[in-house]
C-alpha cells in the first residue's frame, strides 16, 4: 500500500507545483506592460481631434484627408511588421533576443488588425465601398512621397559628394544631327526678255540677176535660153518683184550676134 501512495503523491506534487507556477507567471505577464513596438500614432490622434471639433466643425474633405493620412501610416507599419517578423522569429529561436521584444511585436500585430478594421469602417461611413480601396490609395500616396523626398535630396547628396570627392567636370553631351539632303540649285532670276519678233526670211538671189564682170548676162541660145528663163522665172517669182522678160533677153542675144 505504501509503495503505491508514494508515486501518486510524487506526481500530484509535481503537477500541482507546475500549475501554481504557470498561474502566477501568467498573472505577472498580464500585469506587465511591454514597451510598444511602434511610437504613438500621431495621425490617429489628429483624426480623433478633428472629429471632436464642434465650433466650428471640421469639413468632410478635411476629415477624409486626415483619414487617408492615417491609412498611410498604417500601411507603413504593416510593411515593417511583415519585414521584421521573420527575422525576430529566427533570433528568438537562437536565443539572441528575449520574449519581451517578441511579445511587443505580437501586441503590435493585434493592434494593427483592429486599426485596419476601424479605418475601413470609417471610410465606408463617408463613401460606400471606399474601405476596400483606401489602403491601395494610401500605398500609392506613400510611394509618391518617397519618390518626391528622394528627388528633393539630390542637391544635398550631390553637394556632399563634391565636398568629399571633389568636383568633377560633367561630361558634355554632343548630339549629332542627321545628314541633310543636298540643296537643289535655285534657278537664277533672269530679267524678262523682250518678246522676239519673227524674222523675215532672206530673199534668195536668182541666177538671172547675177551679172558678169562686163555687165552683160551670160550667153544663151534658142530653146535652151527659153527653158532656162522659164525655170528662172519660176524660181525668182516669189523672191524678187521684177523678173527679166523674154523680149529683153532675145534683144540682148541679137545684139551679141
Amino acid at each position: 500500500m505504501a509503495s503505491v501512495l508514494i508515486p501518486v503523491l510524487y506526481v500530484f506534487i509535481v503537477f500541482g507545483s507546475l500549475l501554481v507556477f504557470s498561474y502566477f507567471y501568467r498573472r505577472r505577464n498580464a500585469r506587465k506592460v511591454y514597451e510598444p513596438y511602434f511610437p504613438q500614432h500621431h495621425e490617429r490622434d489628429v483624426y480623433f481631434s478633428l472629429m471632436q471639433m464642434s465650433d466650428p466643425p471640421a469639413s468632410e474633405s478635411l476629415l477624409k484627408a486626415a483619414l487617408v493620412r492615417r491609412a498611410m501610416t498604417d500601411v507603413t507599419r504593416i510593411i515593417r511588421l511583415r519585414e521584421d517578423k521573420p527575422a525576430l522569429q529566427n533570433l528568438l529561436q537562437k536565443g539572441s533576443i528575449g520574449d519581451d521584444l517578441w511579445n511587443s511585436l505580437l501586441a503590435a500585430e493585434k493592434e494593427m488588425e483592429a486599426e485596419i478594421l476601424e479605418v475601413a469602417a470609417e471610410a465606408n461611413a463617408y463613401v460606400e465601398g471606399w474601405g476596400s480601396v483606401i489602403f491601395q490609395t494610401a500605398t500609392e500616396m506613400m510611394h509618391n512621397e518617397k519618390m518626391r523626398s528622394l528627388v528633393e535630396q539630390i542637391p544635398s547628396i550631390r553637394a556632399e559628394a563634391e565636398r568629399k570627392y571633389g568636383r568633377a567636370a560633367l561630361p558634355k553631351l554632343t548630339v549629332e544631327s542627321a545628314p541633310s539632303a543636298p540643296a537643289t540649285p535655285q534657278p537664277a532670276a533672269s530679267a524678262p526678255s523682250a518678246p522676239s519678233t519673227p524674222s523675215t526670211p532672206a530673199r534668195p538671189e536668182t541666177p538671172s540677176s547675177a551679172k558678169s564682170s562686163n555687165g552683160l548676162a551670160p550667153p544663151s541660145a534658142g530653146p535652151d535660153s527659153g527653158a532656162f528663163s522659164d525655170s528662172d522665172r519660176s524660181v525668182s517669182t516669189p523672191s524678187s518683184p521684177r523678173s527679166p522678160s523674154k523680149s529683153s533677153s532675145s534683144k540682148k542675144s541679137k545684139k551679141r550676134k
